[in-house]
C-alpha cells in the first residue's frame, strides 16, 4: 500500500524518472508531479508547429550508464530496421535484431549518426577541432603554424586554472582558444571566458583536448577507441526518439500514469510551509486555484533561486541573498520551414537532396548573434513534415529574460533570425514557409557571480531531512540528460537506502564522463 507521498516539483528528465523509479523501486510511495507547463520534458521537450517538430537545443541520447542505457530501451525500443531516410539513400546504420521498424510503429528509438561541426570564417571545421587537411586549408598556413606553437607551448607552461579561460587554454592553446572558444562562449553566457568558473569546462568538456581529439582521430580508424571510452564531444552515434526528444518523455508519462503516480500539468509551486526543519506542505496554483498539497519527501527541480525564495521566512539571510543573484542564461530559438537551404553537403556522407548531413552547426562568426543552427531532418525525417523536399531548420539564441532580445515580439525576432540567415547565405526569405518563435526561462544555471558561493545554499538546502534536489536547475548544474534522469534515480534510492544526500551532488561531479562503463 503506498501510504507515503512524495511531492515531485518539475516534469523533465530528473522529476520523471524519480517518480518512475519510485513505482518500480518501492512498494509504500505514491509520487504527485507538479509541472507549471503543459507539457513534460522541460528543456527536452520537443515543440510540434504545423507538422513539424523541434527540440530545445537539441537533445541527442547517450550515456555510458549502462541503467540509462537499458532504460530507454525498455521505454522505447531500438530500430529493427532502418528509418525511411536511411532506406532511401542506402545508408549503413546499426539495427537490433528483433527491434520494430519505424516506417510501421511510432514507439521507437532511431540509431543516427553524429555530425556537428563549427562554422567559422564562412567554412566547415570539424568539431571538436582536428587537424585534417581540410582543417589546415580553411585556417591557412600561418594560422595552423601559430595553433600548432600555441598548442606547443600550452603543454611546457600550464597557466593555473583560476578561470574557464585558463581551462581552455591549458588544453587547446592561446590561438585555438581565441579563434573556437572566445567570442563564443561569450555569446552564450553574454559573459567572457575569464570571469566564468572552471567548474563549467570540468562538467561540459571534462576530459577533452585536443590531445584527445588527435588521439581520437588517429585510432578511431582502426576500433581502438569504442564509444563507451569516447569523451562525451566525441562519440560517431546515438540514440533518438523518432518524433523528437518530447517523445520519450511522454511516453515515460504515460507509463508513470500507468502504475498510478498523478502528474498535475499546468500546475506552478508558489511556497511551502516550511517550519525551519523539514517541509510540511508545498503550495501551488493550479486551475487558478490555490491549494495545499502535503508530502513525507520532497523532490525538487525548479531552479535553486526559486526554491529557496519559496521557503521563506526562516531561510537565514545570507542563504537568501546568494540564492536569489544566481545567474541563469535564457534562451530562445527560431524555427524556419523552408523549400531549401543553401548549405551544401561537402562531405561523403549522402542526404536527401543533398543537404548538409550535421544535426547542429555552431556558428562561430562575429558578426552573427545565433549560437547554432539546427537541422531537423538530420535528427529524424519524421520531424519534418515533407523532408523529401523540405527543409526545418533554427537558429538558437541565448540571452536574458528581460533584455532588449528577450523583449521583441515573435514577428521582429522571427524578422532578425531571416536576416541572420541572409548574412549567412543559408536561407533566402522568398524560400521560407513557415516559421515560430520560443522562449525558454533558466535554460542554462550559470558558473559567475554569485555561484561562487553556491557551498552556502548547497549546504542549507542538503540540511532539510526531507527535501532532495535534482537536475539542471535543482542543483544548479550544468547536466545532460542522462545525468538528470540519475539524479532523480539517486533520489529514490537515497530515501530507499536512508543514505546520505552526498550522493546526489556527486553525480556529474568526476573530471571524467560520469559512469564510464568498465
Amino acid at each position: 500500500m503506498r501510504d507515503k507521498i512524495a511531492i515531485i516539483i518539475g516534469a523533465g528528465p530528473a522529476g520523471l524518472s524519480a517518480a518512475y523509479n519510485f513505482l518500480t523501486k518501492t512498494e509504500d510511495v505514491l509520487p504527485i508531479i507538479f509541472e507549471e507547463l503543459d507539457c513534460v520534458g522541460g528543456i527536452s521537450r520537443t515543440v510540434h508547429h504545423n507538422g513539424n517538430g523541434i527540440d530545445l537545443g537539441g537533445h541527442r541520447l547517450f550515456s555510458k550508464n549502462q541503467e540509462i542505457l537499458d532504460f530507454w530501451e525498455k521505454i522505447l525500443p531500438l530500430q529493427g530496421k532502418p528509418p525511411i531516410d536511411d532506406k532511401i539513400l542506402g545508408r549503413k546504420i546499426t539495427v537490433s535484431e528483433n527491434g520494430p521498424d519505424p516506417d510501421e510503429t511510432d514507439r521507437v528509438m532511431l540509431k543516427r549518426k553524429r555530425v556537428s561541426r563549427i562554422y567559422y570564417l564562412r567554412k566547415f571545421f570539424d568539431y571538436p577541432v582536428s587537424l585534417k587537411a581540410s582543417t589546415i586549408l580553411n585556417m591557412g598556413l600561418g594560422r595552423t603554424f601559430c595553433a600548432g606553437m600555441s598548442y606547443i607551448k600550452s603543454c611546457l607552461f600550464k597557466r593555473e586554472e583560476k578561470s574557464l579561460e585558463d581551462f581552455m587554454i591549458n588544453r587547446f592553446g592561446l590561438v585555438l582558444y581565441r579563434m573556437f572558444f572566445e567570442n563564443y562562449t561569450q555569446k552564450v553566457w553574454g559573459l567572457h571566458p575569464r570571469d566564468i568558473s572552471k567548474e563549467w569546462g570540468e562538467q561540459r568538456i571534462k576530459g577533452l583536448s585536443l590531445s584527445k581529439a588527435l588521439l581520437n582521430a588517429l585510432l578511431s580508424p582502426f576500433k581502438l577507441i569504442s564509444n563507451k571510452q569516447k569523451e562525451t564531444s566525441l562519440i560517431e552515434e546515438y540514440f533518438y526518439p523518432k518524433f523528437g526528444c518530447g517523445q520519450l518523455w511522454d511516453f515515460m508519462a504515460d507509463e508513470i500514469r500507468r502504475l498510478g503516480g498523478e502528474i498535475h500539468l499546468n500546475t506552478k509551486v508558489i511556497g511551502f510551509d516550511f517550519d525551519g526543519e523539514n517541509i510540511k506542505s508545498v503550495r501551488v496554483v493550479e486551475n487558478d486555484e490555490d491549494k495545499s498539497y502535503k508530502g513525507n519527501y520532497y523532490i525538487s527541480s525548479m531552479p535553486v533561486k526559486d526554491l529557496v525564495a519559496g521557503l521563506g521566512d526562516r531561510v537565514p539571510e545570507n542563504v537568501k541573498n546568494v540564492a536569489q543573484e544566481l545567474p541563469y542564461r535564457d534562451y530562445m530559438l527560431v524555427g524556419f520551414y523552408c523549400n531549401k537551404i543553401n548549405l551544401k553537403n561537402n562531405t561523403k556522407i549522402p542526404t536527401i537532396n543533398n543537404i548538409c548531413p550535421d544535426s547542429w552547426i555552431y556558428i562561430q562568426e562575429n558578426d552573427i548573434t545565433a549560437g547554432r543552427l539546427q537541422i531537423m531532418n538530420n535528427w529524424s525525417p519524421y520531424l519534418v513534415k515533407d523532408f523529401k523536399d523540405k527543409v526545418f531548420i533554427s537558429l538558437e539564441y541565448f540571452c536574458n529574460e528581460g533584455d532588449d532580445m528577450w523583449n521583441l515580439s515573435d514577428e521582429d525576432m522571427i524578422k532578425f533570425g531571416i536576416s541572420e540567415l541572409e548574412k549567412l547565405d543559408v536561407v533566402k526569405k522568398e524560400d521560407i514557409i513557415d516559421s515560430v518563435r520560443v522562449r525558454v526561462k533558466k535554460a542554462y544555471p550559470a558558473y559567475f557571480g554569485a555561484y561562487k558561493d553556491f557551498d552556502v545554499v548547497k549546504s542549507f538546502v542538503s540540511g532539510i531531512p526531507n527535501l532532495y534536489c535534482v537536475g539542471r536547475n535543482g542543483q544548479h548544474k550544468y547536466n545532460n540528460m542522462d545525468h538528470s534522469m540519475l539524479s532523480g534515480i539517486e533520489a529514490v534510492n537515497v530515501i530507499n537506502g536512508n543514505l546520505d544526500k552526498s550522493i546526489l551532488w556527486a553525480v556529474n561531479t568526476e573530471k571524467e564522463y560520469h559512469e564510464v562503463k568498465n
